[in-house]
């Protein structure tokens, strides 16, 4: 594509990362014995704190709407970025593995903490599994996306 379209690139990168991570986090997580309901609203509880866990399905698709408010957000980072900082796109894989790994840390280093999430004891195997989905479900599709959309 010869021309930039950011639109197009925030969209797709937005839209595969945010069905990527949520489809693994579902998977995962579910393996382990999270609910699908439970962990949507869990998302949600970023918000509403622990009254997430009463409102039942529309709790859940409030968690499911903000965790692509998320994915665009982190979409629209990596483009903002990239527009000062051509490197991103000269090497996506690169760029993705390791804004994946920024993403992961930020969310729960920074994000979570501020929210009104239900907080959890760190664990290095949950850590471990949330960088590797940070990495794959995040980080390369978008900066992928991205560079191949605003290229």
């Amino acid at each position: 594509m010869s021309a930039a379209n950011p639109a197009t690139a925030i969209s797709i990168a937005g839209l595969t990362c945010g069905a990527m991570d949520i489809s693994a986090a579902l998977v995962v997580y579910g393996l382990m014995g999270s609910k699908p309901l439970r962990l949507l609203q869990g998302i949600a509880g970023g918000i509403l704190g622990p009254r997430t866990y009463s409102g039942g399905t529309s709790t859940a698709l409030f968690g499911l709407a903000l965790h692509f408010v998320i994915a665009f957000g982190a979409a629209t980072v990596f483009f903002l970025a990239s527009r000062v900082v051509p490197l991103l796109l000269n090497h996506p894989v690169v760029s993705g593995v390791l804004y994946g790994i920024a993403v992961y840390f930020f969310m729960n280093r920074v994000v979570v903490r501020l929210s009104a999430a239900s907080k959890f004891p760190f664990s290095i195997k949950m850590m471990l599994i949330g960088v590797v989905i940070h990495i794959f479900c995040v980080g390369i599709p978008i900066s992928l996306s991205i560079h191949r959309y605003t290229r």
